[in-house]
């Protein structure tokens, strides 16, 4: 019996040391699935190729300003709003991509759509942004110009004033340096 007992139990440790290292594997092979899983959730530009609509609108300070201004700079459009979550967080990134690239001919034109103009100075303060600032009280840029419903969105217009990009969705530092800068780089 005492043999019969000895083989039960080495076969329970067999099984044990089985399960265990099964379940090794299993962890193992789960931590290497989920290490290639993206990160970045932020939207993917799609390219464009036209030319870039004009649009006249107001700053903060109530000084009239047209997109075709901007000719020989590359501009980044961006459609916002202050209650919109990913236009928030996406903010400081714009922020510092402008600081980066705005003695390379390049400018940040952020659009708020239909705000007033008191929220979004407050806004505009608590994120200390320098880039320009436009009023849309009537949905002039989503309604009309860039029929979008969507926030945010973004657009890169070169140098030439045709349109190269269109975003969809929040925007990260990876994909303005991997999209915009090529296209700031253009001399």
């Amino acid at each position: 019996m005492n043999n019969e007992r000895a083989r039960s139990f080495g076969m329970i440790i067999a099984g044990v040391g089985l399960i265990m290292l099964g379940t090794a594997f299993l962890l193992s092979n789960k931590q290497a699935t989920d290490a290639k899983q993206p990160t970045d959730f932020s939207a993917i530009p799609a390219r464009t190729e036209y030319k870039a609509p004009d649009l006249l609108l107001y700053d903060l300070h109530e000084i009239q300003h047209k997109l075709s201004d901007y000719q020989g700079k590359v501009v980044l459009v961006n459609l916002w709003a202050t209650w919109c979550p990913p236009c928030k967080a996406e903010m400081p990134i714009l922020q510092a991509f402008y600081a980066k690239y705005q003695g390379e001919s390049f400018t940040v034109v952020a659009i708020d759509d239909g705000e007033s103009a008191a929220d979004v100075d407050a806004f505009v303060q608590t994120y200390r942004l320098t880039f320009s600032i436009w009023l849309d009280p009537t949905y002039q840029a989503t309604d009309q110009v860039f029929k979008t419903m969507n926030l945010p969105s973004s657009y890169v217009i070169n140098r030439s004033g045709i349109m190269k990009l269109a975003w969809f969705g929040a925007i990260s530092r990876e994909n303005l340096e991997k999209y915009v800068t090529p296209i700031i780089m253009e001399k």
